[in-house]
């Protein structure tokens, strides 16, 4: 998949605040994601990101 800044990436698992989605803020080696239900932002690792996505929306 081709990750972008800006894009909406839907995880296996949720968030402890129930949320599913997560913002791309940062792309590389590592992402920086933000949760899209509570703002909570998180650094993880690219492989986990690519092994765990379930749909990937583009911005717009």
């Amino acid at each position: 998949m081709d990750y972008e800044v800006g894009d909406i990436v839907k995880l296996k698992k949720q968030h402890p605040c129930g949320s599913q989605e997560w913002e791309i803020l940062r792309v590389g080696a590592d992402f920086r994601l933000k949760c899209m239900g509570c703002g909570h932002q998180i650094m993880i690792a690219r492989k986990i990101v690519e092994k765990n996505t379930k749909d990937l929306r583009k911005k717009p």
